[in-house]
């Protein structure tokens, strides 16, 4: 046999075979091991999560969880692999198409009548026997999307580019802050900002729109019950804490290296173990060295793109992939501060380590888009605008 056919060699000429050699393997293997990290993770809080969910109706089996999360696995993987093999114009379509779609699922949670609910707020829709979050697919699609069009500054700059994004993230921020989603409206808007930025926002516009935003949230505080709820708890201690005072206990049980697998007691008092507390039950079982571990992989993968960028020739690759590590590495660090009371309490999941098909899913698109725009390969980057993104 020719070594030179071999799979995955440099003779190998098939659509895999080019993936293969074109795609950043050091940013592949990351997200393989915090994604086998997550299978572990919800190992350990599935019984917690079973019995605390079990109830006169419905009782859970103890690995209900992980089962339903290796599920999610196995659809998700070939979903981005597959995306990561789409050449830059068709994931700009895509993005763009996305956001039509699930911008009008956002509209269907609010007014059609089959929007599921849970803890007060409206965000699912009931679709045959599965629920899917909108808000969460159409991140990845609107950081895309806002990347093209801000991109076309650089070939024309008369065009109200800035503008119509702006526009687009208004509609869709008064889409989410009527379900209510207050976290999800911050994080689209801080992306979609460090975005105009990159692409030359006037930094007198930008602390206009940074000042409103303040008062924005101030306005919400004042409004919306729930907001101010949280935040009068992490500011005075006062009212209900017992969420955050139980993620504090696990990471006080299991200190340095944890009880051990299977050994956890505090996690079956935790609200959410398997979601917006995971990070906690991590920290029980396998103690804040496993945390640091995990921390340190969602750095690496931030800094890995932001490095791969550094010679980006490309404005709209550039402006992609940064506003969608930045938003992959936001989420994380968001997660991680609530679990360690440095910010107030969101119900945001911690990128692929949290059970939630959803969720996993909508990772799985957006690290897809990533490492397709992240490929080395002169024939998949071609831009009109690269020329002019390089000055000449």
């Amino acid at each position: 046999m020719n070594v030179l056919s071999l799979p995955f060699s440099r003779g190998d000429r098939s659509t895999l075979g080019e993936w293969f050699r074109t795609i950043d393997k050091v940013l592949l293997m990351l997200v393989f091991a915090l994604i086998g990290c997550g299978i572990i993770a919800v190992a350990a809080a599935s019984p917690a999560a079973a019995q605390r969910l079990s109830g006169a109706n419905f009782t859970y089996e103890s690995m209900y969880f992980l089962k339903r999360q290796v599920l999610w696995v196995l659809a998700g993987l070939p979903l981005l692999i597959g995306v990561s093999m789409l050449p830059i114009t068709l994931a700009r379509r895509l993005a763009v198409l996305g956001c039509g779609v699930f911008g009008l699922m956002l509209v269907l949670v609010l007014f059609s009548g089959s929007g599921e609910g849970a803890n007060g707020a409206m965000r699912w829709l009931a679709l045959g026997g599965f629920k899917i979050q909108p808000s969460e697919f159409l991140k990845p699609m609107f950081i895309v999307m806002t990347a093209w069009l801000l991109s076309l500054r650089f070939e024309d700059p008369s065009l109200p580019v800035m503008q119509l994004s702006f526009a687009i993230l208004s509609v869709f921020a008064g889409l989410l802050l009527l379900q209510p989603d207050l976290g999800q409206t911050v994080l689209m808007s801080a992306i979609w900002l460090m975005q105009a930025v990159l692409a030359g926002m006037p930094l007198m516009i930008v602390g206009i729109i940074v000042l409103v935003g303040v008062i924005g949230i101030g306005v919400a505080y004042l409004s919306l019950s729930h907001v101010a709820e949280r935040i009068d708890k992490f500011v005075t201690g006062d009212g209900d804490t017992y969420q955050i005072d139980k993620a504090l206990d696990c990471f006080r049980a299991g200190g340095l290296f944890g009880v051990g697998p299977g050994e956890g007691v505090v996690k079956f008092r935790l609200p959410e173990p398997q979601t917006d507390y995971i990070f906690s039950v991590i920290g029980e079982e396998f103690g804040i060295v496993a945390c640091l571990f995990i921390a340190i992989l969602y750095v690496a993968i931030v800094v890995r793109v932001f490095l791969t960028l550094l010679d980006e020739e490309d404005p709209f690759v550039m402006l992609a992939a940064a506003g969608l590590v930045a938003q992959f590495g936001l989420q994380a660090t968001i997660n991680m501060a609530v679990n360690l009371k440095l910010v107030p309490s969101k119900g945001m999941t911690l990128p692929f380590i949290s059970h939630g098909g959803s969720s996993f899913l909508a990772l799985c698109l957006g690290m897809g888009l990533l490492m397709a725009l992240t490929r080395r390969n002169p024939f998949l980057k071609a831009s009109p605008y690269a020329e002019r993104w390089r000055g000449t």
